[in-house]
């Protein structure tokens, strides 16, 4: 009898979180795609910066755009690989900025840690005001 309570318990819970996903929706989701995918695009253009002195370093870096598009238009399981497929991409051209073989722009880095932490701030002020939106449909406007 005890088992039977606590897989009662459990699937429970289980309907609990489904409904708690159905309320939310895929929109709470995408954005904390899209938020992993900038913090992950700001780490490895940190990296960058931090090894423009490395001899032979290539920088890395994705394409955010198409990584988001791949993200958004795949559905449940498709988003996580997705987002796993070709995180990063190396600029490994043959054109290095430098003798050592290094092709660091400190500029573009820059410039790039700066777009990708307008955008970062751009999501994170969609998201509050997404769930700002939903914290008033629970209080019916109020």
């Amino acid at each position: 009898m005890d088992g039977w309570v606590i897989d009662r318990m459990d699937a429970r819970k289980v309907t609990t979180v489904a409904y708690l996903d159905n309320i939310f929706g895929p929109t709470s989701e995408r954005l904390n795609k899209a938020m992993n995918l900038a913090t992950e695009r700001q780490g490895m253009l940190m990296k960058n910066l931090a090894n423009v002195n490395v001899p032979n370093y290539k920088r890395e870096d994705m394409d955010f755009h198409l990584q988001l598009q791949d993200a958004m238009g795949g559905q449940g399981d498709e988003i996580d690989r997705a987002f796993m497929r070709g995180k990063a991409r190396n600029d490994n051209n043959n054109s290095s900025l430098r003798l050592d073989g290094n092709n660091v722009d400190v500029e573009r880095e820059v410039m790039s840690i700066a777009e990708t932490e307008h955008r970062f701030n751009a999501l994170t002020e969609m998201t509050s005001r997404y769930f700002s939106g939903l914290k008033s449909v629970i209080r019916e406007g109020r």
